[in-house]
């Protein structure tokens, strides 16, 4: 299994029906990069979802979208620079899909008045992570030994051969 590797990745997208499809191909190609295929579907229908919603309700479609991997989640944000969009009113339908099919989510602006929303699928590199704890692996002092296949009288010379030497040595 590859070591975990943190990656960044930003594209700057003036939202379009015919380009939402391409930017979900361009961010399955860069998690196919990162080794996370098993991220691709989740990370594609969440930002589909995201760009769409965009391309329907806002008026400026200047959208930013970022994907962080830090080993144990990958967080994909998309912002936009549209005041006027009320994320809580216009794109309450796609929040809740974006709730049901993510890890985790969230939506906050900024100081110039653009609005972020952001959701998170956790992983390792390679694999999902169990949300339940792993059995730990036994140390070395408490795994069995395993039985000689050689008997250990075998090993020793026979009795008799020690004796022969003792006498001789005399």
């Amino acid at each position: 299994m590859k070591t975990a590797v943190p990656c960044y990745y930003h594209l700057d997208v003036e939202v379009s029906p015919e380009r939402v499809g391409q930017v979900s191909r361009i961010l399955a190609a860069h998690l196919r990069y990162w080794d996370l295929e098993n991220l691709v579907d989740p990370v594609r229908r969440g930002a589909e979802m995201l760009l769409r919603a965009i391309d329907q309700h806002a008026t400026d479609k200047a959208t930013s979208i970022e994907m962080w991997w830090n080993g144990q989640h990958l967080i994909t944000a998309v912002g936009g620079d549209d005041r006027e969009l009320r994320p809580d009113q216009d794109l309450r339908a796609c929040l809740a899909d974006l709730a049901a099919m993510s890890d985790g989510w969230g939506c906050c602006a900024t100081e110039t008045g653009s609005k972020i929303i952001w959701f998170s699928q956790r992983a390792r590199a390679g694999e999902r992570v169990p949300l339940v704890p792993t059995v730990p692996v036994p140390n070395l002092r408490q795994v069995l030994q395993v039985p000689r296949t050689t008997p250990v009288a075998t090993l020793a010379a026979p009795a008799e051969a020690a004796d022969d030497a003792l006498a001789g040595a005399r």
